[in-house]
């Protein structure tokens, strides 16, 4: 007799779920892994192998869940964005003023700078698209598109500022406050100690009130 058989269907669902979670925990040892390498050896210079190495999995559990170092690149910056809508909730909400939204939203960006692993995937995802032309205007849509369907809606709402400007306005805004965050990031990277942290917090807000001068 098949034993499935005898399996009644209200016994399927919690066997389902651990599978999901199975997979779900895969997922996040893999996207963990992949920042500890990208942030280690560098976006290009690291490999597939390495990666799942380093999770404990197969180079087939991470083609299972990802399509390639690009798209698990994505998905950590997915999972960075779905973590700055919270912080940025969080600061801007009691926000009554412009002044007030601008130091809440410079107090976010310096956690975000201080955040090395992070910046260093920034900055070098940017240079592999610099340096692999064909690819370079698809990573940067992709980018972008991402930032606007993660951010736009709390940021529109939370940020007058930002509302008021068009899709194009927006990018272009995103693309001067990015600026001002990966000069600073390296700059203290590089040489650290060069600014301290009250320092790095002005010249943020002066960015933010000449980029959202409405």
């Amino acid at each position: 007799m098949n034993a499935s058989k005898n399996i009644r269907p209200a016994q399927r669902p919690p066997v389902l779920a651990r599978k999901q979670q199975r997979a779900i925990l895969t997922r996040m040892q893999l996207t963990g892994a992949a920042r500890r390498i990208f942030a280690a050896s560098g976006f290009e210079l690291s490999s597939v192998e390495e990666i799942a190495a380093a999770a404990g999995k197969t180079r087939g559990a991470f083609y299972a869940n990802f399509k390639d170092k690009e798209d698990v690149f994505f998905a950590i910056f997915e999972e960075d964005l779905a973590r700055d809508r919270k912080q940025v909730t969080l600061h801007l909400s009691e926000a009554s003023s412009r002044e007030e939204r601008i130091r809440g939203l410079a107090l976010h960006l310096r956690e975000v700078m201080k955040d090395r692993p992070r910046m260093l995937l920034a900055l070098e995802f940017k240079l592999y698209a610099i340096r692999h032309p064909r690819r370079q205007k698809r990573l940067a849509d992709l980018h972008s598109s991402m930032c606007a369907r993660c951010m736009e809606a709390d940021l529109d709402r939370l940020l007058p500022e930002f509302a008021a400007a068009g899709p194009l306005g927006k990018r272009t805004q995103s693309a001067q406050i990015g600026t001002i965050l990966d000069g600073l990031a390296l700059n203290c990277m590089f040489d650290a100690g060069c600014l301290n942290e009250e320092q790095v917090l002005g010249m943020i807000q002066a960015i933010l009130r000449v980029v959202l001068a409405v």
